[in-house]
């Protein structure tokens, strides 16, 4: 937050007497305002709800961009600045969707705030909906006999937004506030755009090889695992995710190591781009894996 002013993503207006495509405008978007070299993007989503922008209906078109890491890190060290005029900073998703990050185990929030929240919710139902909403929060939250599904991230946003657990919801005539709102908000739906991000990373790691397009060319075996984690929000059995790794034949050895980790040299691989032609659908599956 600046001010009372919330941060938003990086966004464009399409220019007609350049961007003959959608993609032309995302392409000048990032590198002339971001200023950081993208390896990959997609069309993620329209948003276009009628009260996503104030003074009238807005539609905004939502593209995915990963950037391979930088040398150069934004503040506290955690990733790459943009160099473009608008000057984007880097913000971990975690400072967004802290409830996401099972790294170091279940987040207390989930107990001490969402899990009453829920109670309350469901309390308040009237009683033939009452099984609906059971369901609902059993399944988004995996709570009962569910399991914590890590790519269910928009309904989760969705249904913490419900419960005005955002700060995003807490501006609405007649909403009950309990507690300061969760993780760091952004301006009009901007987090909710970065929810459909995070699920749709998640689902991806089963079927295409995204994670190599935010790794160098080279890289350890245990910093490929750290990324996979940053990506599922959870931490992953080291032997587990190399037998992993090594059944879908996606990495192979380049024969150099890693001399700066301070202890044993890291052997260090690449990706196997032969890969793709082998399969349709390469890529690690959050479920295959374990969940938390």
């Amino acid at each position: 937050m600046e001010g009372n002013v919330a941060e938003g993503l990086p966004s464009t207006h399409l220019d007609d007497s350049v961007d003959r495509t959608l993609e032309k405008g995302v392409r000048r978007l990032v590198s002339s305002e971001v200023g950081l070299p993208v390896r990959y993007f997609e069309q993620l989503y329209t948003f276009g709800d009628q009260e996503r922008a104030p003074g009238g209906r807005e539609l905004a078109v939502a593209y995915l961009a990963l950037t391979r890491f930088q040398a150069t890190h934004g503040p506290g060290g955690h990733g790459p600045d943009g160099q473009g005029p608008g000057r984007p900073r880097w913000r971990s998703c975690y400072e967004l969707f802290p409830w996401e990050d099972w790294r170091g185990g279940r987040p207390a929030m989930l107990d001490e705030v969402v899990t009453p929240a829920l109670d309350r919710w469901l309390a308040a139902g009237a009683t033939d909906d009452l099984p609906t909403r059971r369901e609902r929060a059993e399944l988004t939250f995996g709570l009962g006999h569910a399991r914590w599904d890590p790519v269910r991230v928009l309904d989760r946003y969705e249904l913490l937004f419900e419960l005005a657990l955002v700060e995003e919801a807490r501006s609405k005539p007649g909403v009950e506030a309990h507690g300061p709102g969760l993780g760091v908000p952004l301006a009009l739906d901007h987090r909710r755009i970065a929810a459909a991000a995070l699920e749709r990373l998640r689902g991806k790691l089963a079927y295409r090889p995204v994670v190599f397009e935010v790794l160098p060319e080279t890289f350890s075996l245990s910093r490929l695992q750290q990324v996979v984690e940053a990506f599922a929000g959870q931490v992953l059995h080291k032997q587990n995710f190399r037998r992993l790794v090594a059944s879908a034949n996606l990495v192979e050895p380049t024969g150099e190591s890693d001399q700066r980790t301070g202890g044993r040299p890291a052997e260090l691989y690449r990706f196997r781009r032969e890969v793709l032609r082998e399969r349709p659908a390469p890529g690690l599956g959050l479920r295959r894996l374990g969940g938390p």
